[in-house]
């Protein structure tokens, strides 16, 4: 009977907490329970003792804030300040760069999913959908990947088309003669060219995101938006922007590129200006750029604008055809043909004018980096990601069908029915992310810690689905020629998880590094109060902070064991019978998340930066409770329909495994072994409930990339994808195959059944089809339609060959 006391004391407890009851009276309410408790439960006196001195324990320092403040956060400030790890002005920037949005509702342990479900609906305008349709599908049917290798540059037209259609100017406002485009607008058309080509999105999507417009755009002076915008919207000026050098890549902070405050000559006159000299490589569209961006670390040594001589992280823009500019020389990236160079610069004097913003923004180049890569993060490489998956779901599932071994399609193998599961799946949640997030900016959201996020996943499950791609293909997909259409993706997939910050770095440290800090609720502003100089007012303030801060990681341990036992039944969510478990999955391990975030930070604090496993896995649960956020708000926004439920469970059940995964090797892992396995029984009373998708499922979204076009889910699968029809066109030619093929499979079935019976014999010198047809079996247009279907097959199953004369360096090299 005691047990059943004991039972009803902690569990009780633990719902007051869940349910965040104001402190006093869920003490009020334990107090009454430990009197009836103490008269009716025959509990050994000793017990009742512990009971109420824990009791006391809680409600003393409540009741007494001075006494708290005096004997407790006054001595805990006073550590937190010692311990608190020294942060670099680079990284103060990074982590104040952008702004907060889902993910921290996700970190908040108690993600107000009708705020997520209420948030508008992506969509294009009427402009931006006949952009789309008209100018980018023409530009992708004009370019062939192979040839852009051939020639190791874009043909001239396609060059033409880019400058004469803006794509140069997507962000770029229309009173600067820009598109205006929307965010998901950009996403739209650079997933599309990626569908086509990655050289094609590259020098596209690098002026649209990271580069001089975006830069003016938000901080440029009125006299420099006024001159450049329009230029850079005609295409009269090529950008590019220079930030990586070879002694900083990653650590910008250590940058030895330098611009010193000194007079000079300018045009005839003696002005104040910088002398710069810097040396940057990786420089997409450097080759071709007639307007530099350049980031340097500025110097005053000799004071003449002011006291300081270590200015910091500036930007410049530089005309290409300055003088003392070197540039114009080439980098192979794995053999990828998009424009990208090295350039430096020796003893370059130029005006302060030619700082972005002016001499205003001078030092405060790394934050302005920060904000605008967080938005350009969000959008382009990530579609790039989405776009290499739709094109091998496109191509893979079309391939499947058409290619035979045993005499079935490769698709009825349960081995490729995994891998064209892995390539389907991900192409729709890669999507759903890619529409919420490029969503978040258009409502005004600069999502740094999402955009590395989807930097992270998008790109790397993009890789996954051209390696399950490239395996389906297998000799198909290997030997270079016009008839390849995989090979250069496979090449290329490499580049996109390396730039714009590369992948094991975003994973290990900028994730939940990161996002740690910006999106708690309480330790940034923890961390601003512990540098304070007003100390009495800044411990008051802390005082407040810290009383929250506990009660917040107190609910959320409440909520895990909670949750946890009640699988998440508890509350009410949104949804229909198939997304509202779903909603209470990501309840549950939301909680989970926030409490081992919390812990991880407590036990390890500055450490933790260098626990970068740890980091990681923390990072992995974050990113996967966000993929499947994007799914279920996709889902509903598109009302439930029922064809997209096999990948919206192939979605979540992904998702939920993953951070299952993600936290059950965190808790193995943890720093407190026996700590880790208390937290264990915590989160995972019941073990763990999703360990990703089963054969039924795969089964499932296999078959959706296998269907015929115009399928509902197969078509919204690959919404945004260029579809080339021209047979000439390699990935025409595979949907002509594959309807000729669909076409004849009756014939196809009456000719199995007659050779299976016999009355179809394997003759010397001629194929079945003509045998069938000399036996009687088909009649003489079926042999020719059979025989149409299989000409087709052949021409897609088959692989380029070369004499060796074509292969001599004088006749052009294969690449």
């Amino acid at each position: 009977m005691l047990a059943v006391w004991l039972l009803v004391l902690v569990l009780g407890t633990a719902y007051l907490a869940h349910r965040r009851t104001a402190p006093l009276p869920a003490l009020a309410i334990v107090a009454v329970y430990l009197l009836v408790m103490g008269a009716y439960s025959h509990a050994p006196g000793w017990l009742m003792v512990v009971f109420w001195l824990l009791w006391l324990a809680v409600a003393v320092p409540l009741a007494l804030p001075e006494l708290r403040r005096k004997h407790f956060t006054a001595p805990l400030f006073a550590w937190f300040q010692k311990v608190l790890p020294p942060m670099s002005a680079t990284e103060k920037d990074a982590i104040e760069a952008g702004t907060v949005w889902w993910d921290g509702e996700l970190f908040s342990g108690r993600p107000d999913w009708d705020k997520l479900l209420a948030y508008p609906k992506a969509k294009l305008t009427a402009e931006e959908q006949a952009f789309i349709d008209g100018p980018t599908e023409e530009l992708c049917a004009m370019v062939s990947e192979w040839e852009i290798g051939q020639r190791m540059d874009l043909p001239p037209e396609a060059w033409a088309h880019i400058k004469q259609h803006g794509f140069f100017a997507l962000i770029i406002p229309k009173e600067y003669g820009g598109k205006g485009f929307s965010a998901y607008a950009h996403s739209q058309v650079a997933m599309k060219l990626a569908t086509r080509s990655g050289d094609l999105a590259s020098t596209v999507m690098v002026p649209n995101s990271l580069g001089p417009a975006e830069l003016l755009l938000h901080y440029g002076t009125e006299e420099q938006r006024n001159h450049y915008l329009p230029r850079l919207a005609r295409g009269d000026d090529i950008p590019c922007f220079a930030l990586t050098g070879p002694l900083a890549g990653s650590d910008a902070g250590a940058m030895p590129d330098s611009g010193v405050i000194c007079k000079g000559q300018w045009n005839g006159e003696e002005v104040i200006g910088l002398r710069l000299n810097w040396e940057k490589r990786y420089i997409t569209l450097g080759p071709v750029a007639t307007l530099l961006g350049v980031a340097f670390k500025a110097y005053d040594p000799d004071h003449l604008l002011g006291d300081k001589e270590e200015l910091g992280i500036s930007l410049a823009l530089i005309p290409t055809d300055t003088q003392g500019v070197e540039i114009g020389r080439r980098h192979l990236p794995l053999g990828a043909a998009f424009m990208n160079g090295p350039n430096s610069g020796k003893d370059v004097f130029v005006p302060l004018e030619y700082l972005i913003g002016g001499p205003e923004y001078l030092g405060k180049g790394w934050m302005m980096l920060m904000n605008c890569l967080s938005v350009g993060r969000s959008i382009s490489l990530p579609a790039v990601g989405t776009g290499a998956a739709k094109y091998t779901s496109l191509v893979t599932g079309q391939y499947s069908q058409v290619r035979e071994q045993f005499n079935v399609p490769l698709s009825a193998f349960e081995g490729i029915q995994e891998a064209l599961a892995r390539i389907g799946g991900n192409a729709w949640l890669m999507d759903s992310a890619r529409i919420l997030t490029a969503n978040a900016v258009d409502l005004g959201e600069k999502p740094s810690v999402l955009s590395a996020i989807l930097k992270y996943h998008l790109t790397e499950r993009g890789r996954e689905c051209i390696t399950h791609a490239m395996d389906v293909h297998g000799g198909k997909g290997i030997i270079m020629g016009p008839s390849n259409y995989l090979g250069r993706s496979w090449q290329g997939a490499p580049i996109f998880i390396t730039v714009e910050g590369a992948n094991i770095l975003s994973r290990n440290l900028m994730i939940f590094g990161q996002g740690a800090i910006r999106c708690h609720p309480y330790v940034l502003k923890e961390m601003a109060l512990a540098n304070r100089e007003d100390r009495d007012q800044a411990l008051l303030e802390f005082d407040d902070l810290l009383m929250q801060h506990i009660g917040f990681a107190v609910s959320n341990a409440a909520s895990t064991l909670i949750l946890s036992l009640s699988l998440g039944m508890l509350g009410k969510v949104p949804g229909d019978r198939i997304s509202r478990p779903y909603f209470r999955a990501l309840n549950r391990l939301s909680a989970a998340f926030a409490m081992l975030a919390d812990l991880s930070m407590m036990l390890l604090g500055g450490e933790l930066k260098r626990r970068e496993r740890l980091s990681a896995r923390l990072g992995d649960v974050l990113s996967h409770l966000y993929l499947a956020s994007a799914a279920l708000k996709r889902y509903h926004d598109q009302d439930y329909p029922e064809h997209v439920r096999p990948l919206l469970h192939w979605a979540m059940e992904e998702s939920l495994g993953k951070a299952e995964t993600a936290i059950d090797n965190l808790l193995s892992n943890f720093p407190n072994r026996f700590l880790g396995s208390a937290l264990r029984v915590l989160v995972f009373p019941f073990g763990r409930r999703h360990q990703g998708t089963d054969d039924h499922l795969d089964a499932q979204v296999a078959a959706i990339i296998g269907r015929n076009a115009g399928d509902p889910a197969l078509e919204e699968l690959l919404e945004g994808c260029f579809r080339p029809t021209s047979t000439d066109d390699p990935v025409g030619a595979l949907q002509h195959a594959l309807n000729l093929l669909q076409e004849v499979q009756p014939l196809q079935k009456k000719l199995h059944k007659a050779v299976k019976a016999g009355q179809v014999r394997e003759t010397p010198g001629q194929s079945e089809i003509e045998t069938a047809v000399a036996a009687g079996v088909l009649t003489v247009d079926e042999g020719e339609q059979l025989q149409r279907a299989e000409t087709a097959r052949r021409v897609v199953i088959d692989v380029d060959d070369f004499s060796k004369e074509e292969l001599l360096p004088s006749e052009g090299k294969v690449r």
